[in-house]
């Protein structure tokens, strides 16, 4: 997911898709554990783009500070 599509998101948006982002991680790394998982690179993506989305939380929360 690119950071572009996720700054046009509200806030709201961007904790649902957290949240989905998480869920999906979970279940991947128990696939994975399983010896299920079909592309391990998925786990990596998917971590990145929890990490982007907590990002733009966490600075749209400090702009709303100022």
């Amino acid at each position: 997911m690119k950071p572009n599509e996720l700054r046009e998101m509200n806030l709201s948006e961007l904790k649902l898709q957290e949240d989905d982002l998480r869920e999906e991680f979970f279940n991947l790394r128990f696939q994975k554990a399983m010896n299920k998982l079909e592309n391990p690179m998925k786990i990596k993506e998917v971590k990145k783009d929890i990490a982007r989305v907590s990002t733009i939380i966490r600075e749209r929360e400090l702009e709303t500070k100022k």
